[in-house]
């Protein structure tokens, strides 16, 4: 595949390193696909207030803004919800979007609505509880987000007002050729959502990856790498 003319922006989910996106970079990079993979504000990189989705637009349309040509989006999980909710607000900026077992349909389940009531506690009362770290660690093995214990007041009040919000009902205004990627045993956006964004996006495709998670960018990269480059040959 030849060099194409449009930017290739990748926003990454709820991490906070980009090490595993290597092998996927590397295998674009062999299709002739050159992406950039910006830091995410309260993630890969620093944030010193609460943000809210629309923050998040703000910030990547400042990035896109710089660009001459429309951009191509691949937003995989809590990256996903950003790019949709910037391509419902700039469609002009979209040339094609990729969605990979991406956030956007709220979820209501029993485990997350622990998590949330977890992370707003925390949220609240995060300074008094510094002083018993175990009944903090708890909390968070309670909300299954060990990896989550470190971080400051901000990110967790961020990570609520980015949970709570549902883009279903935005979906439909989505006119932007896109391509859903999904690994079918994927169990933290299943694939039951998958197949309602591509009910609901109506110029989208949704492709499935068997027997692949919630990160099928990471555990089968070239497979994902091909279905994003036959998509953009298109």
């Amino acid at each position: 595949m030849g060099t194409i003319k449009n930017k290739v922006i990748i926003l990454h989910g709820w991490t906070r390193t980009i090490d595993k996106w290597h092998p996927f970079l590397k295998e674009l990079d062999k299709k002739g696909i050159s992406a950039d993979l910006p830091k995410i504000p309260g993630l890969t990189e620093n944030l010193d207030k609460v943000w809210n989705l629309s923050d998040y637009a703000k910030w990547l349309k400042n990035i896109i803004d710089k660009e001459k040509n429309k951009v191509i989006l691949i937003g995989h999980s809590n990256g996903g919800r950003i790019a949709i909710a910037f391509t419902n607000l700039y469609p002009e900026k979209v040339e094609k979007l990729i969605l990979i077992d991406s956030a956007g349909i709220y979820h209501n389940e029993l485990s997350l609505k622990i998590k949330r009531t977890i992370f707003k506690a925390l949220a609240k009362i995060g300074k008094k509880l510094t002083s018993s770290e175990s009944m903090k660690n708890l909390l968070y093995k309670l909300a299954r987000e060990s990896d989550y214990k470190d971080l400051d007041e901000n990110i967790k009040k961020t990570f609520i007002n980015l949970t709570s919000v549902d883009l279903k009902p935005i979906l439909s205004n989505i006119n932007t050729p896109t391509l859903l990627i999904w690994g079918d045993q994927d169990k933290t956006e299943p694939l039951s959502y998958g197949i309602k964004m591509n009910e609901l996006i109506e110029n989208s495709k949704l492709k499935i990856i068997k027997d692949a998670g919630h990160s099928p960018q990471y555990t089968n990269p070239l497979e994902v790498v091909n279905l994003i480059t036959d998509f953009l040959k298109n």
